[in-house]
């Protein structure tokens, strides 16, 4: 199936995500169970064209703001941490785009369904040959995987000499190949605390040639096709925002539980929820905490975009600041999660209930690269010595 009905791209995205918000609802547990996103869902998340947010114009995509692709991730995970990682990812993997010739990419996306769904590098080898590349592997951690049609290998390159093939800054470059993913075999693997209708699962690649022109490099910005601000962001950067969208959505949900829960539960030997002088003031010191975040990385977002290039990717200094703020918002959310876990006592270890889900989900989305307390410290080694080497991509 390939027809969509799709909205237009002039539709407000974050109107567009609130008002899936009640069919989220509905399939989340079938979601949460088989790791497959349910028709008709299916359907209407592509017609809401919140997969293509990141996506060129040059493709039929809307290369939204990023500050609006973080309010639209955060908006879905609200509903649902796994859609709202999906959705995030598939948007991440449309990145490439850019970084790969325009008629390669119409032929992905010309099919209005159209999903990549990759896994990280992990030091995989391509060997170049006559026309393109020959790749064998075994990848991981593919989010979104079961409904992508097309799969990306990122890879090592071995030149026909055997040396490894080098990027303007010195390093082995990391290429991505591109292929139906009819090509590969799943392993499924994803037995996980949280996240688990993500099925970010395995797959294998056994000699399968790609020919160059569905392969490119997005560790450059300085190589890609498309002009426009978005695309001067790193693609790493954009992951982080994604990443911090789907955990302040998650711990936006869980804070505004509490406060129902609050209003309702009484539990023994205490006052009302709501009632209770330490509640109250945690409450709302955890409020100003996440609605703070949130809104230091949107101003963060929106000043780097003002001086960004057409063309020129951002400096270091944005990229550090970009890297800082979504940070500052996942780890932030995770630590309102976990208060709001701990005050809402029983009430919040049942399943079915609106924190038990969503606090797997939470400290499943800790674990994952982009929410690494260390990048704090690779930003404030930035901020003090700059970045001579260019090694903060």
């Amino acid at each position: 199936m390939s027809t969509v009905t799709a909205l237009s791209p002039r539709i407000d995205p974050v109107a567009r995500a609130r008002a899936l918000g009640p069919s989220i609802a509905k399939m989340a547990d079938v979601l949460e169970r088989t790791q497959e996103i349910p028709e008709p869902f299916l359907t209407e998340l592509h017609e809401s064209r919140l997969l293509r947010l990141l996506l060129p114009r040059s493709v039929g995509g809307d290369q939204v703001e990023p500050w609006t692709y973080l309010h639209v991730v955060e908006e879905v995970a609200r509903h649902d941490g796994s859609l709202g990682w999906n959705m995030f990812v598939s948007n991440s993997s449309s990145f490439i785009c850019p970084f790969i010739p325009l008629e390669t990419a119409k032929t992905i996306f010309g099919n209005p369904r159209s999903v990549i769904a990759w896994g990280p590098p992990n030091r995989h080898r391509a060997t170049a040959v006559s026309g393109g590349y020959r790749v064998t592997g075994e990848w991981h951690f593919a989010s979104g995987s079961r409904q992508a049609n097309w799969i990306g290998a990122h890879c090592q390159v071995v030149e026909p000499d055997g040396s490894l093939l080098k990027n303007r800054f010195g390093r082995p470059t990391i290429r991505t190949l591109l292929m139906p993913k009819e090509r590969t075999t799943p392993i499924h693997n994803w037995t996980t605390l949280g996240m688990r209708g993500t099925a970010s699962e395995g797959y294998r690649i056994n000699d399968v040639f790609v020919p160059e022109e569905f392969s490119g490099t997005r560790e450059d910005p300085a190589l890609r096709r498309d002009r426009g601000k978005l695309y001067a962001f790193t693609t790493q950067g954009i992951y982080a925002v994604g990443v911090a969208g789907v955990a302040l959505g998650i711990s936006r949900a869980m804070l505004d539980a509490f406060r129902t829960l609050a209003a309702d539960k009484t539990p023994r030997g205490m006052d009302r929820l709501a009632d209770e002088p330490v509640i109250q003031s945690n409450f709302a010191r955890r409020e100003a905490s996440l609605s703070a975040a949130g809104a230091w990385l949107t101003n963060v977002l929106k000043d780097v975009w003002a001086t960004a290039d057409d063309m020129e990717p951002v400096g270091t200094d944005d990229r550090a600041k970009v890297r800082l703020a979504c940070t500052h918002a996942i780890q932030t959310a995770i630590e309102v999660g976990d208060w709001t876990f701990k005050a809402a006592g029983a009430s919040a270890i049942f399943i079915g209930t609106p924190f038990e889900r969503r606090f797997r989900d939470l400290h499943t989305l800790s674990q994952q690269i982009q929410s690494r307390e260390a990048h704090y410290e690779a930003v404030g080694k930035v901020l003090f010595n700059g970045d001579p080497d260019g090694t903060f991509m």
